[in-house]
C-alpha cells in the first residue's frame, strides 16, 4: 500500500513492543491526506490496523470530547 506521511503530529502512546500509536496527517494511493491514528514500526515501513478522519470528522470529535469534558 502506497502512503506518504505529510506530518507527524503526535505519539499517543508507546509500548514496550517497538511500535508507536501515532497520529498523523497521512496520504494512502495519493488521495487527500486524512488525519489517521495507527500503530507504526520505527521506521514505519510496517503498520496496524488504524482509523482515518478528515478533518472536519476530527473537529467533530474534538467538540464532542470537549463537550461531554473526557479529560
Amino acid at each position: 500500500m502506497r502512503f506518504r506521511i505529510y506530518e507527524h503530529i503526535i505519539n499517543v502512546s508507546e509500548p514496550n513492543n517497538g511500535w508507536t500509536k501515532e497520529l498523523n496527517l497521512v496520504s494512502w494511493h495519493d488521495r487527500e491526506p486524512v488525519y489517521d491514528i495507527r500503530t507504526w514500526n520505527a521506521d514505519h515501513s510496517k503498520y496496524g490496523k488504524g482509523v482515518t478522519l478528515t478533518a472536519g470528522e476530527l473537529m467533530t470529535l474534538k467538540n464532542a470530547l470537549m463537550t461531554k469534558q473526557v479529560f
